[in-house]
């Protein structure tokens, strides 16, 4: 249930504020004060404004690929330079000790984005690539960041941040939503959808989805099966039947670390 970051001109560009249903009959609204898969976001500047422990540079090195698979300068990341990014990144005991938004072993990757060039250093060399690889380990509740230099092959630097939300990936709105079927605090979802097809819910691949991360600050009141979310990584989904209406969930939120489902007011 992998699915590699696409590119996007070195920059995570995602759509705009996001319309969904206001009442169960569906009727839209707008969802404000979120960051999610509908606003754009510099991954790594977001995390660097957390408080981060750094971690030295790992001596993870590939041979560099030939220049048919390479960018150059500020060119988006090509297809390989994406593998390859995230491949030297997930060294053998991350990918040992992270979990992902599933469980299973390895961390949950969020995205990757070509670094800001480094300053000219006046030798007329050809300026390295590099990409950020930004992680989620769902063991730690931590944002990973890994700047890896597809030129020499290593990861340069290594930040952890803890308490940093990025926005979700497409794998975490995925299981968001498989989360909320299942839970007796979908069922309004599953009888809405019921009512827009006559057809049962039983699968998120039968919604569009987007989202964002549930920031607590933005709650007048938060239950208290949702007092760890900052900590932990809880989303908010918004969700549409495939040619259809869209679906009010505003109220539900979706505990990813701790895997349960809250409702707020």
């Amino acid at each position: 249930m992998r699915e590699l970051a696409r590119r996007h001109l070195g920059k995570v560009v995602a759509g705009a504020a996001i319309a969904v249903a206001g009442t169960a009959l569906m009727a839209a609204v707008t969802l404000p004060g979120e960051a999610g898969a509908g606003e754009q976001a510099d991954r790594r500047t977001s995390v660097g404004a957390a408080q981060q422990d750094a971690v030295p540079p790992e001596g993870v090195v590939e041979a560099a690929p030939t220049q048919a698979d390479q960018g150059i300068g500020s060119d988006p990341l090509t297809d390989d330079e994406l593998n390859r990014a995230e491949r030297i990144a997930v060294t053998r005991a991350l990918r040992s000790d992270a979990r992902d938004v599933e469980g299973d072993r390895g961390p949950q990757r969020l995205s990757t984005n070509l670094s800001d060039p480094a300053p000219d250093d006046g030798t007329g060399a050809p300026q390295q690539r590099r990409a950020d690889v930004v992680l989620y380990d769902y063991k730690s509740d931590a944002v990973i960041t890994k700047t890896v230099n597809l030129t020499t092959g290593t990861v340069e630097q290594t930040d952890v941040a803890h308490g940093v939300q990025p926005p979700p990936s497409r794998e975490e709105l995925r299981e968001a939503a498989q989360l909320l079927i299942a839970d007796p605090l979908g069922a309004d979802l599953k009888n809405d959808y019921r009512h827009a097809t006559d057809k049962e819910l039983t699968s998120p691949d039968q919604l569009e989805l987007s989202g964002m991360v549930f920031r607590k600050e933005t709650a007048r009141q938060v239950p208290s099966g949702l007092a760890d979310c900052g900590r932990h990584r809880c989303l908010r989904i918004v969700a549409k039947v495939k040619n259809g209406p869209w679906i009010d969930t505003r109220a539900m939120v979706i505990d990813l670390s701790a895997r349960t489902v809250g409702r707020l007011g």
